[in-house]
């Protein structure tokens, strides 16, 4: 995520005090001792999860499993292909091939120069990708993987490193989670402590009646940016710039602000038939936003204005629905609209402005 994004947080993934150690085994029932340092690695791969959309703990857990194997969480030099590389903070000297840091990732392979990949919150940016990551795609983090969700975590691991060795990482799931529940406790993004998310009242449609157009963009299709057959997560409504955004639900706002190819983003965490739900809605102008973290909503309520920010190509809301929160995987917005029976659901034809990048 861009720099200055930090109040976005997955409310089950706030770093707690790092402890000096942490004892437990791996799937095989290796014993591993991993240092405050290596935890200290660990806490920022769950923060900057934790800030980017779509990541979730799942996303985190792939992410630890994936660092664990390749580094054991300790951030590498490698002196003897990049000299410099040993002047940076780091935890040791590797010698595989050119691989650097924590994820092992290499130079020559595009994930970023020596500086960027000596910084531990870079690499977990690059692990993750996605529309907020720093290369566009290529290679391939997290987020850039179709239907990475629907994956043995170990396989979701493998797709991102495309390791000789990829029955590797799942022998770290085990310690992954164990580092979860060391580090990490529960509380609600609002701050100020524990809050629950009541249950909505209602449910409405994002955008009022008669002012949009469904341009039917959710699932596969061929990305106009790249060329590349992608999967689009979110369901995108042409309306004029300025058309009001309205909130889906009651609900609590986690993320107000800019965040890479969603241009200007809020998230709003919902609960909706007793279950948890989150909402992402992308590409308002600067001026467009009128919510905080912490925000409490109504649904219904004025949010935001349509606009056309990040990559875009045209006036339009892109809308994402998470049941079960921002860790789950995304359904087509409209259809989960219409079987909760949202208020101002119209039907309407298929345009051509959207988002450019999947994600987006």
């Amino acid at each position: 995520m861009s720099p200055g994004i930090t109040a976005c947080t997955v409310s089950n993934l706030l770093v707690g005090p790092i402890p000096e150690s942490l004892t437990t085994q791996t799937r095989e029932g290796h014993t591993v001792i991993l240092n405050r340092q290596q935890l200290t690695h660990a806490g920022a791969i769950i923060t900057v999860g934790a800030q980017t959309p779509g990541v979730g703990r799942a996303g985190v857990l792939v992410a630890l499993m994936a660092g664990l194997t390749e580094s054991t969480l300790r951030m590498l030099a490698n002196s003897a292909a990049y000299p410099e590389s040993v002047a940076y903070p780091n935890d040791g000297d590797g010698s595989d091939h050119d691989s650097l840091g924590i994820f092992q990732m290499r130079p020559a392979a595009g994930w970023g120069g020596v500086e960027d990949l000596m910084d531990s919150m870079y690499q977990a940016r690059a692990f993750f990708g996605g529309p907020s990551g720093p290369n566009g795609g290529s290679p391939r983090g997290l987020l850039d993987i179709a239907g990475w969700q629907s994956l043995d975590p170990g396989v979701a691991a493998q797709s991102v490193e495309v390791s000789a060795y990829p029955d590797r990482y799942q022998n770290y799931q085990p310690v992954a989670e164990a580092i979860l529940q060391a580090l990490t406790r529960a509380r609600s993004t609002a701050g100020g402590g524990d809050v629950i998310v009541p249950e909505t009242t209602r449910v409405a449609f994002p955008l009022p009646a008669g002012t949009y157009t469904d341009t039917s963009s959710y699932g596969w299709r061929t990305d106009p940016f790249t060329g590349e057959r992608t999967f689009h997560e979110g369901s995108d409504l042409a309306a004029p710039a300025g058309t009001p955004i309205l909130a889906i639900a009651d609900g609590v706002v986690t993320f107000a602000g800019h965040s890479g190819g969603y241009g200007n983003l809020i998230t709003i965490e919902h609960t909706v038939g007793g279950e948890p739900v989150a909402s992402y809605y992308a590409h308002m102008w600067d001026d467009g936003v009128h919510v905080s973290v912490g925000s409490t909503v109504a649904a219904g309520e004025h949010i935001a204005e349509v606009g056309s920010s990040g990559r875009s190509t045209g006036a339009h809301l892109h809308l994402e629905i998470h049941p079960g929160g921002a860790a789950s995987p995304s359904v087509n917005a409209v259809e989960w609209l219409a079987q909760h029976g949202a208020e101002g659901l119209a039907g309407a034809g298929v345009v051509s402005a959207g988002c450019i990048a999947s994600g987006g």
